[in-house]
């Protein structure tokens, strides 16, 4: 990608695309998205070709000149139809939207990171038909959610999510500065599309139930009572700047993957931080957002802690 093309894309969504049905419905998301936002749409195709060795043991040359070029040209071809064809839907969808396509080579996760390193967001899908979806899933998901600085969202599969209806946004709440960092996107993402907001904090990353002593009501009260004052605490600066966005504060005594998927079930998006502190650390690096990427029943967004971030306020 070009500097002039790096510039352009300053503050875009931009979305992977593979061809695939799932890879259209997170297009489609992030297409609503950038509307949303006042931004401009980049989608952006990953071409890679595996190496060829220069000969055949025993014989010539392989393949023959012009082989693996004509093999090239076609893929670059069907993959521009492609990208063609995906940007018109989404202009016909959103007449007032900037789209725009990127045809990138190379390894998928450094590709997309690249294409998306001055945008406002990051899209992928779940799930697709190639090894690229494939990979998305697994070690390309794992690179992106781990190593880019910015927020990324993975669309499930399944019924195509849309901004309509009466979804809400749910956001983990530990009180980390990572978490701080996906509460301020939650706010914005509820204030933009006019949702209710579940600010959800997890007492702890094992069920009492699976403790020696079974709780009693008054024990969950207490930890109720202990979970308030770090929910106050880590709303208390968002609530003046979104005071239109419903807010339910909800504390659980779950494993925080149980809960949090509990929670997401009818919500337009659920929104988690890439890391928390405590007892929470490790798992929201690993296990819990990972189980969130691969079984949430919604759109999840995972942000990382930047400094110098800011959220836009919502439009209107």
């Amino acid at each position: 990608m070009s500097s002039t093309e790096s510039t352009m894309d300053k503050g875009a969504v931009v979305a992977g695309y593979d061809g695939s049905e799932e890879a259209r419905k997170a297009v489609r998301w992030a297409a609503g998205e950038a509307a949303a936002r006042g931004r401009g749409l980049v989608v952006a195709h990953v071409v890679g070709f595996p190496p060829v060795p220069e000969a055949v043991p025993g014989g010539g040359a392989w393949p023959r000149p012009g082989f693996l070029e004509a093999g090239q040209e076609t893929a670059q071809r069907h993959a521009e139809a492609m990208l063609g064809d995906i940007a018109q839907e989404c202009r016909r969808a959103w007449p007032e939207l900037t789209v725009s396509t990127r045809l990138l080579s190379g390894r998928a996760p450094d590709e997309l990171a690249h294409a998306a390193e001055n945008a406002d967001l990051l899209v992928i899908g779940s799930s697709g038909l190639t090894a690229l979806p494939r990979l998305l899933v697994g070690s390309t998901a794992n690179e992106l959610l781990h190593d880019y600085h910015r927020p990324i969202v993975v669309v499930r599969t399944g019924e195509e999510p849309s901004s309509e209806g009466d979804g809400k946004v749910v956001v983990g709440v530990d009180g980390s500065e990572t978490s701080r960092e996906a509460i301020g996107f939650a706010y914005d993402f509820a204030a933009r599309h006019g949702r209710a907001l579940v600010a959800l904090h997890v007492w702890s990353d094992l069920p009492l139930e699976a403790m020696a002593v079974t709780p009693t009501e008054h024990d969950r009260e207490l930890i109720e009572e202990r979970g308030k004052p770090l929910l106050d605490e880590a709303l208390a600066g968002y609530r003046e700047r979104y005071p239109d966005v419903p807010v339910q504060r909800v504390i659980a005594v779950d494993r925080p993957a149980h809960a949090l998927a509990e929670q997401a079930e009818g919500a337009a998006l659920l929104v988690v931080g890439s890391h928390g502190r405590g007892p929470l650390r490790r798992a929201l690096l690993g296990s819990v957002s990972r189980a969130m990427v691969h079984h949430a029943p919604c759109p999840v967004a995972v942000v990382r802690h930047h400094k110098e971030r800011d959220y836009p306020k919502s439009r209107g």
